[in-house]
This record gives structure tokens, sequence and C-alpha cells, in this order.
């Protein structure tokens, strides 16, 4: 998964997802505005080899809104933040997912287009 903030990750990966419980062999799945437990596959040395919280805020697959639209992103990003919620990094690249903004309102303070 992309990382589209400035906090010097490109690549993150999902290790787990908050707040899902368990089945067996079932892999858990995350959307858009749920937070994850992710590593740092590409980016600043310092911040690789970590695990730390990031928030999905774009989706490929495609999701139904309550108003009956569908939605999809590009690609599927996310931004690191930190265990209450705040950014990492200042700044957001690219649109972000409304469900991301209301969850979460520092993320919705970064972001430049919410769709």
């Amino acid at each position: 998964m992309n990382c589209c903030d400035n906090s010097g990750a490109r690549n993150i990966y999902v290790i787990s997802v908050k707040g899902i419980g368990a089945r067996l062999n079932r892999l858990p799945a995350a959307g858009v505005g749920d937070m994850v437990m992710a590593t740092v596959k590409k980016g600043k040395p310092e911040l690789r080899k970590k695990v730390m919280p990031a928030v999905v805020v774009r989706q490929s697959k495609p999701w139904r809104r309550a108003d009956g639209i569908y939605l999809y992103f590009e690609d599927n990003a996310g931004v690191i933040v930190n265990a209450k919620g705040e950014m990492k990094g200042s700044a957001i690249t690219g649109p972000i997912g409304k469900e991301a903004t209301d969850l979460w309102p520092r993320i919705a303070a970064n972001s430049g287009v919410v769709v």
C-alpha cells in the first residue's frame, strides 16, 4: 500500500486491522477510515523495521456509500499516525475518502482534496 503523507515512508505493509475480530482462516479486511498496524517497506531507514499504526485513506476496491453511489480510487493508500490518530507527517498528497475525514479530524485538517 502506498503512503501518501510526507513522513518519509513510500510503501507500507499492513499486518493487522484494529477492531476486527478473528475467524479461522479469514484474513482481516480494512476499508477507508480503518486503523491498521503496518510496517514501512520502502522509505527512510529510521522508519523501517518498526510496527506503527496507519489509517487507510484510499482503496481501489469499489464500496457503496449510504447515498447509493459506488466510489473507488486508483490505488490503495494510507497515512502513518500515532496511537491517538495524530499524523506523523504534515501533508497528504492526492485525494482521500470522506469516511477517513469523518473519523479522524487530524487527517481532515491536513488533507487537500476530500472525495
